[in-house]
C-alpha cells in the first residue's frame, strides 16, 4: 500500500500512573506538509497516552479512507493490532482488558481508513519520534492539564 499520510505518536507518564501526554507529528507523503499535536493529563498512564496519540492521530485526518501508516514506539499499540490481539478483545467484550475506552474508540476511526503499523524504537534518534517524545513530556509539564476521566473514574475505584 502506497501511503498518503505518516503518523508518528508517543506517549509518555510521570509515576505511571501520573501526570502524562501524548505528542503527534503527522506528515503528508511527497508533500511539506507538517502538523504537531499533544495534549497533558494530570493523572494517567504511559500506554494510555500511547493508545490515545494513535487515536487523535488518526481521528485528525479530515477524508476517510486514508491510507495511513502509524509509526509508534509502543509495543503496546502496535503488536495489539498487528498481532490482532485487540480484534479479539472487541470479541469477548474486552473484558478483563486494560483501557477499553480507549481500544473501542481506536477501532471507530481504525476502520475508516487504511490503516498499516510500524513499530520503531524508541529513543534511537529517529527524529520524528524524538519530536513526539518532546511533545509528550513537555505535554505532561504544562501547568493546565486536562482530566483522563475514564481512568481517573477507573483508578478511584481502587480506593
Amino acid at each position: 500500500m502506497e501511503h498518503q499520510v505518516h503518523i508518528y505518536t508517543d506517549g509518555a507518564a510521570k509515576g505511571n500512573p501520573g501526570p502524562g501526554g501524548y505528542g503527534i507529528v503527522m506528515e503528508w507523503v511527497g508533500k511539506p506538509y507538517r502538523k504537531e499535536f499533544f495534549e497533558g493529563f494530570r493523572h494517567t498512564t504511559n500506554n494510555r497516552m500511547e493508545l490515545l496519540a494513535v487515536i487523535v492521530g488518526l481521528e485528525k485526518l479530515k477524508t476517510e479512507n486514508t491510507k495511513v501508516l502509524v509509526i509508534s514506539d509502543s509495543k503496546y499499540v502496535v503488536d495489539s493490532v498487528l498481532k490482532k490481539w485487540v480484534f479479539g478483545w472487541e470479541k469477548k467484550g474486552f473484558v478483563g482488558k486494560k483501557n477499553p475506552d480507549l481500544w473501542k474508540r481506536f477501532l471507530v476511526v481504525f476502520r475508516k481508513h487504511q490503516v498499516d503499523f510500524k513499530w520503531i524504537k524508541g529513543h534511537n534518534n529517529h527524529p520524528q519520534n524524538e519530536r513526539c517524545d518532546e511533545l509528550a513530556v513537555m505535554a505532561s509539564n504544562q501547568n493546565i492539564l486536562s482530566t483522563d476521566t475514564f481512568y481517573e473514574k477507573e483508578d478511584d475505584k481502587l480506593f
